[in-house]
């Protein structure tokens, strides 16, 4: 019986074991085997709301053993720190508790084919002192600490009396620090309700860092105007063309010698592949570490090897690569799927076109934007609003449903609007 590995719980991957799960884990065809190093899954663009208490994990987070169970698929906790694709085996690093007492040793895993899945991380591009004092929102750990020393600083400000304001600054004009930056205002006018009646927008001072001309580089000048427009509305500081040099435990220097003051940091700008992937031989990478792959998503030198989401560097036509979205990541998953099962069946594999169906950013409850159809139509349809918004809520609703399926994904969302009227509308510890 073949065994099939997918490294990686993100969108694209879980939606993938899911699928192959149900195809051939049901029947017993083959061992699916998942591997990630978290316990839950969160889908990756909520983790902003995570960071600042808006979504709690704990409610809304999917436990990958309970999902592995009711979708014929196996579970393994650990975090990959090698792969030997010519002895096709996995090499996990050893799970200690919270007190450094032995869990796990170090485990090898075989495989009969592999699929990489394991996403990406934040680039400080070896910026000197953004790892010392810098919160980064790669994981939902991270962002629950980030949540953590927010709270702790809303509970000082709120102390020290009206006149006291909470200074952040967040470098990285992508999506994630833009919607971020929006999210923080929402949060800071909830808290009028939960004990903290001086608190308000009015005393957060947030400050948005990119270090091109505009944020937002990857999506339309459109939609990055736009979006400037509704931050600035907000209060938001949109510092373009600014590149950060350092980090220190006060906030940030830019080159060209200012200091940036701030009370909280974020680091957002840029990502790349974990660094070790970087060093599997017989793989070919970026410099920001993403797999080479062929259009039928398998790695240059191993048919049995496929990758997708942001570790997966899948070149157009154009040259370009293919973006790291979760619209990619959910369109890799499938055409993986699809060319697993033509392989089962010595059936000729299917290449990879990346469809744009659009962008999006949600600006919290302020505003959302973004272009749908993309490449689709041949041109985009820009859209702004509750119409935008009601766009990208679905986007979250569809991603449900490809992990449980219509019903189970219907009660799940039944049961998070139940949810938000009986518990608090913040995460307040």
């Amino acid at each position: 019986m073949k065994k099939i590995v997918v490294v990686g719980g993100g969108a694209g991957g879980l939606e993938l074991v899911t699928k192959l799960g149900h195809a051939f884990g049901k029947q017993r065809q083959a061992d699916i085997v998942l591997i990630d190093r978290s316990q839950t899954h969160i889908w990756k663009p909520l983790l902003h709301e995570v960071a600042t208490g808006s979504l709690d994990i704990n409610n809304d987070g999917l436990n990958y053993r309970a999902h592995a169970a009711k979708h014929h698929y196996q579970f393994q906790l650990g975090t990959l720190i090698g792969v030997d694709p010519k002895a096709r085996q996995l090499t996990l690093k050893s799970l200690s508790d919270d007190k450094g007492h032995l869990v796990l040793p170090e485990r090898r895993i075989e495989y009969d084919i592999l699929i990489m899945a394991v996403g990406s991380v934040s680039n400080d591009f070896g910026t000197p002192g953004v790892a010392e004092h810098c919160y980064f929102l790669d994981s939902h750990k991270q962002a629950e600490r980030f949540q953590q020393a927010l709270l702790n600083q809303f509970l000082r400000i709120h102390q020290e009396g009206v006149d006291a304001k909470l200074k952040l600054a967040i470098v990285g004009g992508g999506a994630t620090g833009v919607e971020l930056s929006a999210e923080l205002f929402h949060v800071a006018d909830m808290l009028k309700a939960y004990g903290m009646p001086e608190m308000s927008g009015k005393r957060v001072q947030v400050q948005l860092i990119e270090a091109g001309p505009r944020i937002l580089p990857a999506l339309p000048e459109r939609i990055a105007a736009q979006a400037t427009k509704e931050l600035v509305r907000l209060g938001v500081v949109v510092s373009q063309a600014t590149r950060v040099v350092s980090a220190h435990e006060a906030g940030f220097e830019t080159a060209d010698e200012s200091d940036i003051e701030a009370d909280l940091m974020i680091w957002a700008a840029g990502v790349k592949a974990p660094d070790f992937i970087g060093d599997i031989d017989g793989f070919e990478t970026t410099r920001n570490n993403q797999i080479i792959v062929r259009s039928t998503l398998q790695t240059t030198s191993f048919d049995n090897v496929y990758v997708i989401g942001d570790c997966c560097a899948c070149e157009q036509l154009d040259g370009s690569f293919v973006p790291p979205r979760a619209q990619s990541a959910h369109q890799m998953a499938s055409l993986v799927f699809d060319n697993i099962k033509a392989s089962f069946l010595s059936e000729t594999l299917k290449s990879y076109t990346y469809k744009d169906y659009g962008s999006l950013v949600n600006l919290s409850r302020y505003s959302t934007v973004g272009n749908l159809m993309g490449n689709l139509m041949g041109g985009s349809m820009f859209i702004e609003g509750r119409m935008a918004r009601f766009v990208y809520v679905s986007l979250y609703r569809l991603h449900l449903i490809a992990i449980h399926g219509w019903f189970k994904a219907t009660i799940i969302l039944a049961a998070q609007k139940i949810s938000k009227v009986v518990k608090p509308k913040l995460k307040l510890h």
